[in-house]
């Protein structure tokens, strides 16, 4: 005789990643702003999703009133396909409690 075997299937079930849980303090996000800017810094759509990560992680609708901005047009700027003006990065960072720094190439 012979038994039967039972195939069991394994699911591998995936959460997405969220950056924007894992920044908790001020220098965590400013630790990852600046890897942003310091590895790819000609890369200006992942800059601006960065400022996004952190923006959600301290508070979209906190950083756009600090910013003087409404919370969609903050989204929409610092999306993926987003286009801010460097008057709007200046208004987040500041928001952000964060100030951008130059440093000879």
């Amino acid at each position: 005789m012979s038994k039967s075997t039972k195939n069991t299937a394994t699911v591998t079930r995936t959460v997405a990643y969220d950056v924007a849980e894992q920044l908790r303090t001020p220098e965590e996000m400013a630790a990852y702003l600046d890897a942003w800017l310091t590895e790819a810094p000609d890369d200006v759509a992942g800059i601006a999703r960065a400022l996004g990560d952190i923006a959600r992680a301290k508070g979209m609708t906190q950083v756009a009133k600090e910013a003087g901005l409404s919370r969609e047009s903050l989204y929409k700027a610092l999306s993926e396909n987003g286009n801010p003006s460097f008057a709007t990065i200046l208004k987040v960072t500041k928001a952000l409690g964060m100030r951008l720094h130059a440093g000879a190439a």
